[in-house]
């Protein structure tokens, strides 16, 4: 059984933070949640960043990229102290704002509270909220912050809120529904690299910097080796193999570097198959138009093929193994993050 304090971490946050204040609380060490509500004009994170702090001041996770944690971190304690859950207010306006750094025209709310504690968040709760992501079943965690009213809720979850989960749900993005605050919990971003080359070497650590858990699919055990690709979970499988081991989903991305059409065939194959969010190949366009060939032979229509990004990567110029990492996870940002642009996205979609 996979063990929820070790489940990845969801959305874009790198860090595990709800694991993290959960495990603190387990061991005995008080914690509190902290939690980006509101911003306005330039701020560094979205709605729903967080940030998680024990009461021995260790962090993780960031509400602002570091202009406001110190502050954060300070009320934290006070939180901890007295038990009782509170927002706090940083704008340009105020000399707090300013004595933290933010001076660039941002604004924001950040909810502080404790776990476990007075009227904080119920441990059971973040629990069962921890549980449903290291599950990948993605939740809604929604808070009144006038009341302290508590609710975890799937996309089926009877009531009021339900139209609003849903829609916060299939955008992704954490924000208000009247009083409430809809923080999302999605699944995590993953990332399957089909041929252990040296592209391949450059794009996994990046990704995993960006969120991403990332799995290195290629039956050749020479070229997939743990010296080559440190910290990477290794599949030493067929690509149609190896992808169904990892699991294929609408969070997921799938990218084919191995130039040979026995490889890229039935890594292409699965993924069309699966509503993943992103489907790379490396190939030149005759290689690609090669490929658009065997694949109309077998039957898969010009919707299908459009969801594969060929030639791979954004045209930015890219030319070394580095380079063209960087070009393939921008494109995926823009598919994940910009999906209305995409040809390849919108053809998914029902009319």
């Amino acid at each position: 059984m996979t063990d929820p304090l070790r489940a990845p971490m969801a959305g874009q946050d790198v860090e595990q933070v709800p694991e993290a204040a959960l495990g603190w609380v387990r061991g005995g060490k008080r914690a509190a949640l902290a939690t980006l509500i509101e911003i306005w004009g330039s701020a560094p994170r979205r709605p729903g960043a967080q940030l998680a702090v024990n009461a021995l001041g260790e962090m993780v996770g960031s509400v602002s990229g570091g202009c406001v944690e110190g502050a954060v971190v300070t009320e934290a304690m006070a939180v901890l102290e007295d038990g009782r859950p509170r927002v706090l207010d940083f704008t340009v306006s105020s000399a707090d704002a300013f004595a933290v750094g933010l001076s660039c025209g941002g604004q924001m709310r950040v909810l502080i509270e404790p776990v476990g504690q007075g009227a904080g968040i119920p441990e059971a709760l973040l629990a069962d909220l921890v549980a449903a992501r290291s599950r990948r079943r993605p939740v809604v965690y929604a808070v009144n912050p006038e009341t302290w009213e508590r609710h975890l809720m799937a996309a089926t979850a009877p009531g009021p809120l339900q139209s609003a989960v849903q829609a916060a749900l299939r955008a992704d993005r954490s924000s208000f529904y009247g009083d409430w605050f809809l923080c999302v919990n999605t699944s995590p971003l993953k990332l399957a690299v089909v041929g252990a080359v040296h592209i391949a070497q450059a794009l996994a650590p990046m990704a995993r910097i960006a969120g991403y858990e990332v799995a290195v699919i290629d039956p050749r055990s020479a070229f997939a080796t743990a010296a080559r690709f440190p910290q990477t979970r290794l599949l030493h499988e067929w690509p149609d193999v190896g992808l169904a081991t990892f699991g294929l989903d609408d969070r997921t991305a799938v990218v084919s570097l191995t130039h040979d059409p026995k490889l890229d065939g039935p890594a292409i194959r699965a993924a069309l198959r699966a509503p993943v969010f992103y489907l790379g190949c490396l190939g030149s366009r005759k290689t690609h138009a090669a490929r658009i060939a065997w694949l109309e032979r077998d039957g898969y229509t010009p919707e299908d093929i459009a969801r594969i990004h060929a030639p791979i990567g954004a045209d930015i110029g890219a030319s070394s193994p580095a380079e063209i990492a960087v070009s393939i996870l921008a494109q995926m940002i823009e598919c994940l993050r910009k999906p209305e642009t995409q040809p390849q996205i919108r053809a998914m979609q029902p009319a």
